[in-house]
């Protein structure tokens, strides 16, 4: 067998199958994280107090975000290797398990924002008047948490049967609804009130709610390969949650656990003042937007090894991981080269101090750098090895990097040597480039295929 025979796939229903299921991925996740850079730009040109209280109200959200993704991640895990099967009653089990987990997360979430909305800004910074502007933010954008939710989970449940375009359809809808209602409610126009920070959380909350809508409409009215009802929803089985503690569990603590590392990461930016703040806003959403290939290789890898594994394909999904893993490599190249050429045109949409705009130049460049990690390790690691169903790998790795390594590192960096707000930066990132290393060992020299389907 040639080189090339053993690294490269033939069959052109695997390439198929992974392109489109990355680029409707992608685009969904470029029209989600667009909703995001449409309230940043928005917000950043009405003040840029405004800006800085929604970016830390957003770190918030996004540890819900990334508890949210951990549970649709572990549920995608199990399920698409029952789908492999073609078992469509143990995939409803397991989506009524997340289910009810998801509704205890958004319930806690929402509850923060309504009833403790100042003491939680206060843990991100000590600046008084961002945490009074960011109050009025939450408290409002705190009421889509739930429909955030278990919108996250129906797209996952549904994507683990390889049907993608509804999550695509329904950030399609909620970006023109977000955008319209931006313009109107934070600028006042078209006769609406001028309502600034308010409006944009009104307007992000309306968004939601279509998103959610579109989601349960398509589940119950439209999907026809589950074809669950919405009693089989809350029907719990106690083994089936056995099952999601042992395999998928371990995803919504590596989720969880990166999200509280953000939290933290925005807590050591926050307390580096207020241009630091609006500047690490600006570079990260649209590091977000360029990075959304990668993350939609990432949920197609999951998938496509996942229904391999359930197949008893191992051969197969042996030699589809040789070639993602050049699939990432290019992914990773052509994004961080995207990213850069975008720097300065992104940077100058704001209406930001000098200051800011110099913070965001840097900040872009290094992720330019970390992309290039982060398309390689990050697909490898969520997609490849979790897919297979080593999920407890993942886990106790991200637990090492980000809380053994990261973030001690860009503390002592900031708060005890006072080194410079760059450095404390690419501190904060560096893990995305020593992942690689650990993501190369696992799946080219190390077992990662386990069974998790009964």
């Amino acid at each position: 067998m040639s080189l090339i025979d053993k690294l490269i796939v033939k069959d052109r229903a695997f390439y198929k199958s992974f392109f489109s299921m990355t680029a409707v991925i992608a685009l969904q996740n470029v029209i989600t994280f667009g909703v995001n850079f449409a309230d940043n730009v928005m917000i950043g040109r009405y003040n840029e107090l405004s800006l800085s209280s929604v970016t830390l109200v957003n770190q918030i959200q996004f540890l819900l975000q990334m508890m949210a993704i951990g549970l649709a991640n572990g549920l995608v895990v199990i399920s698409a290797q029952y789908w492999g099967k073609r078992e469509t009653d143990p995939i409803k089990r397991i989506f009524s398990v997340v289910l009810g987990i998801g509704l205890v997360i958004g319930i806690a979430f929402t509850a923060l924002g309504r009833f403790l909305p100042q003491k939680t800004l206060a843990l991100l910074t000590n600046d008084i008047g961002i945490i009074a502007k960011g109050t009025l933010y939450f408290r409002i954008v705190c009421l889509s948490y739930i429909f955030f939710v278990i919108s996250n989970l129906i797209v996952g449940l549904l994507r683990s049967m390889e049907t993608v375009k509804v999550g695509f359809y329904m950030s399609f809808y909620a970006l023109f609804v977000n955008i319209g209602l931006n313009y109107c409610l934070i600028f006042g126009k078209l006769g609406f009130p001028e309502m600034g920070i308010e409006g944009a959380a009104i307007a992000t909350l309306i968004a939601r709610i279509v998103e959610f809508i579109i989601a349960l409409s398509y589940l119950f009215l439209k999907d026809k390969k589950l074809k669950i009802k919405i009693r089989e929803c809350f029907l719990f089985k106690y083994h089936y949650f056995k099952d999601y503690i042992k395999a998928g569990f371990p995803l919504e603590l590596s989720s969880t656990s990166w999200g509280a590392a953000m939290f933290l990461q925005t807590a050591i930016i926050g307390r580096l003042g207020q241009s630091t703040i609006a500047a690490s806003s600006i570079a990260t959403t649209i590091f977000q937007v360029i990075s959304v290939t990668t993350y939609g290789s990432a949920a197609a890898t999951s998938v496509i090894i996942g229904k391999a594994v359930g197949d008893n394909r191992y051969n197969d999904a042996k030699l589809y991981a040789k070639t993602f893993q050049l699939l990432f490599l290019v992914i990773g190249v052509i994004s961080s080269l995207i990213l850069f050429a975008l720097k300065n045109p992104i940077i100058a949409m704001y209406e930001v101090l000098d200051e800011t705009a110099a913070f965001a130049k840097t900040f872009i460049s290094i992720l330019c750098i970390t992309l290039l990690g982060t398309s390689y390790q990050m697909p490898c690691l969520t997609g490849i090895v979790s897919g297979a169903g080593s999920t407890k790998f993942v886990l106790f790795n991200d637990l090492i990097f980000m809380w053994g390594i990261v973030l001690p590192l860009a503390y002592l960096s900031a708060f005890v040597f006072h080194w410079s707000i760059p450095t404390t930066f690419f501190l904060l990132k560096s893990d995305q480039l020593t992942k690689c290393a650990v993501a190369a060992y696992k799946v080219n020299r190390s077992s990662w295929i386990k069974k998790l389907t009964r």
